[in-house]
């Protein structure tokens, strides 16, 4: 992989412009608001090769001694159940994944906030479940007044009415789930509570995208509105920052159009003037200094956008999302003069598809296919077949390109694999016969212990970490779940692979 950014620099530059916002003007806290993933940012790591996906999480264990997390969810995200995409699981289930990652870097968790608290039987579920395991959480209300009446916001029935979340260190970390979770609205609430208590304490936000020293349509800053066609957010000059500064920077409609708001708020409750001139000055985001090959980084922008597209057309498919999005995110991909074939795996599987068709149209009528490609360059394709699914074919003849292996070798004993499809569809009664990755996956890995070159296979998998891929056909949960687990980026198509609505 051509690297385009250097993460090292990064680690640097971030540490010393937070430690700084901490020591100046005397400031006893840091509220620190990180927008983004703080952990597994697989985002920063597609657009900016080189990026290391937890740089984020490394920066606080340097700074371990002096920081503590609060974690935010919004109380309607919990009744919704509304899902994180790239691992496909609830935002109350990622609230304890975070913690229990943030507890493998010896981060302290200072407690999770729920935003916007109602009464509900799944809310009060879920915090009797924190509470059990020994996690403190605090409920805040809507905010009385909120957004525009400030008098009101800043008083004892707007931001006193919330708890004070007990912390005690210099740095304090809010993160959160996903987006519009709460996490400034908290920052602000407790600012209103350290004033009260004679604590001088600052807020500052830890922003990667968009990148506001890079051009306002450089494709990384445009990958950033597609992935978040879902928000809506829109890329924008920083106004306030042309008119204080008179140097153009990039931020994105939501902050803009809550600045005026948020600096009132802030002299409000500090009583002076805000060192803020423009939402740009919040962010703490030295990304684009240590950009060292800006093509590196447009061109993987490009395949980010047009990996967007894909995921969005087949999100609206599943009824996920409207036809606004899918709309805005083709709009994203012209933009950059890009189409669906230029992601290199897309094409292939496509083809082969199509060629299988041809060569047996009744026997092929359904096929499925499914292509990768390795970190040299090669693209490996596997079609479906009555024995397993595309992307198990898909695998198993990529880690025989790996190891050198014949295609015609079998790596899997045919009376296995039957005899694991006996148990699913006559023991188990499953619907579907074809194994579906994980499951073949587990032959190869048991197929191991009598043949070496089995074993030679499982060891390749890793491999193909960070390798492209390509299906006809909407995966389902389970193998789309198996592919991110091996740090595989696979796309589909927006074509269900059955017409069954539950079995499919």
């Amino acid at each position: 992989m051509k690297l385009g950014f250097d993460p090292d620099k990064y680690l640097e530059e971030q540490s010393r412009y937070i430690l700084e916002r901490i020591d100046s003007r005397s400031c006893d806290r840091l509220y620190l608001e990180f927008g983004g993933k703080l952990v597994q940012d697989k985002h920063a790591k597609r657009v900016l090769p080189g990026f290391d996906e937890n740089a984020k999480i490394k920066l606080l264990a340097k700074m371990k001694d002096q920081a503590e997390i609060i974690i935010c969810i919004y109380a309607g995200d919990i009744l919704t159940n509304k899902t994180r995409q790239d691992f496909g699981i609830t935002y109350d289930l990622e609230v304890m994944r975070l913690i229990d990652m943030f507890r493998s870097w010896d981060l302290s968790v200072n407690s999770v906030v729920i935003t916007r608290y109602e009464d509900q039987p799944a809310v009060n579920a879920f915090i009797t479940k924190l509470e059990r395991r020994g996690i403190k959480t605090y409920k805040h209300h809507f905010t009385k007044g909120y957004p525009t009446d400030v008098d009101t916001i800043v008083t004892d029935e707007g931001y006193g009415a919330n708890p004070y979340i007990e912390v005690t260190k210099p740095l304090v970390i809010v993160n959160a789930p996903g987006p519009n979770s709460g996490k400034l609205a908290t920052c602000l609430s407790q600012l209103y509570h350290e004033n009260k208590r004679g604590v001088k304490a600052r807020y500052a936000k830890f922003e990667t995208f968009p990148i506001w020293n890079l051009p306002l349509k450089h494709p990384v800053n445009i990958a950033y509105e597609a992935a978040t066609v879902d928000l809506k957010d829109v890329n924008m000059i920083d106004n306030f920052h042309l008119e204080a500064y008179g140097t153009p920077a990039v931020n994105y409609n939501r902050d803009l159009e809550t600045f005026p708001v948020l600096r009132r708020i802030l002299e409000k409750i500090s009583g002076q003037a805000s060192e803020y001139n423009s939402p740009t000055d919040m962010g703490v985001n030295r990304a684009g200094f240590c950009i060292i090959d800006d093509e590196v980084c447009r061109e993987a922008s490009k395949q980010e956008i047009i990996r967007r597209y894909l995921i969005a057309c087949v999100d609206y498919k599943k009824g996920a999302v409207d036809s606004e999005c899918m709309r805005r995110a083709k709009l994203l991909m012209d933009e950059v003069g890009a189409v669906p074939t230029d992601r290199p795996v897309v094409k292939p599987a496509l083809d082969y598809a199509e060629y299988k068709r041809t060569l047996d149209p009744e026997e092929f009528e359904n096929v499925i296919a499914m292509a990768i490609e390795l970190p040299n360059g090669q693209i490996i394709t596997g079609r479906s077949s009555d024995l397993m699914v595309a992307g198990a074919s898909m695998l198993l003849n990529a880690v025989k390109a790996l190891c050198g292996i014949p295609d015609d070798m079998q790596l899997i004993s045919t009376d296995v694999l039957e005899t694991i499809q006996h148990l699913k569809t006559d023991v188990l009664s499953k619907q579907q016969s074809a194994l579906n990755v994980e499951e073949v996956l587990t032959a190869l890995t048991i197929s191991a212990t009598v043949n070496p070159m089995a074993g030679l296979a499982v060891d390749k998998l890793v491999e193909l970490r960070d390798c492209k891929a390509h299906c006809t056909a909407i995966l389902s949960r389970r193998d789309d779940q198996i592919f991110h687990d091996l740090g595989i980026d696979a796309t589909c198509e927006p074509e269900f692979s059955t017409n069954n609505l539950y079995a499919g």
